[in-house]
């Protein structure tokens, strides 16, 4: 009888054990996940107030720059005043010169992006052309000069509050003035026509090419910057020349 006792006592041991493990672990382990449920149970979800007045405020950020763009590029007209630079090859086997230029245009608007711009420039240098054979004391370095009247598209293909770019595309005449300092020897041709160190003086085609930058200082003051291709027509043959011009630009009138 004893020993059935014993043997009773640790099979109820055994089985009260058996029946433990699962509880502890299924305790430890909801222990364990508690302080993951918990902080996710402190985030409160977005309710549809908070989302509608972060729309809003959206909203309220793209109208601020709508308005803004509008109030910066919404004029008629734009006038301009700048100095420019330019390489320009002076005569058919010479060097390229710098030439140093003042420009003046005014621009009308049909839209906020397209408008018409009407340019006025003159550029000033000088041509290396070595000792004249033919004047007495000689000299290398007649000073020359082009003026040119130039009217076309321009359109407005970047914009933001601040600054904005455009393409441009300009045409119209070009007069060149070579041989005024040259002493009365003309284009230099000391060989023949076909030898000539100068273009002669003339007028011809010219086309410029390029893209305007600007930077608004308010919605009517803005700067310019604006490289370009210039092309001209001297001697029958095409010069390509590059060059930019730096401009401030004053807006008015409105559509």
């Amino acid at each position: 009888m004893q020993a059935l006792r014993s043997r009773a006592l640790f099979l109820a041991f055994a089985l009260c054990s058996a029946l433990a493990l699962p509880a502890q672990s299924s305790s430890s382990s909801s222990s364990s996940q508690d302080p993951q449920s918990q902080s996710q149970a402190q985030q409160p979800a977005e309710t549809p107030q908070q989302m509608s007045v972060q729309a809003r405020i959206r909203l309220r950020r793209q109208q601020r720059r709508a308005t803004a763009i509008h109030d910066a590029y919404d004029h008629l007209f734009d006038t301009y005043m700048s100095l420019g630079y330019l390489r320009f090859t002076p005569g058919p086997s010479r060097q390229r010169t710098t030439f140093y230029a003042w420009n003046f245009g005014l621009t009308r608007y049909y839209t906020e992006r397209l408008g018409v711009d009407l340019d006025a420039r003159g550029y000033f240098g000088i041509a290396y052309v070595g000792l004249s054979p033919l004047s007495q004391g000689g000299f290398t370095r007649p000073q020359i000069s082009q003026y040119d009247v130039l009217l076309g598209p321009v359109y407005r293909f970047y914009e933001q509050p601040k600054f904005d770019i455009a393409a441009r595309f300009l045409g119209g005449a070009s007069h060149g003035n070579f041989t005024g300092d040259t002493n009365g020897e003309g284009s230099l041709c000391y060989s023949g026509p076909s030898s000539c160190l100068l273009y002669p003086d003339g007028t011809t085609f010219g086309i410029s090419a390029g893209l305007v930058g600007e930077y608004n200082i308010s919605p009517s003051l803005a700067l310019r910057l604006a490289p370009e291709y210039f092309f001209t027509g001297y001697g029958s043959t095409v010069q390509a020349s590059r060059g930019f011009s730096g401009a401030v630009v004053y807006r008015f009138g409105r559509h």
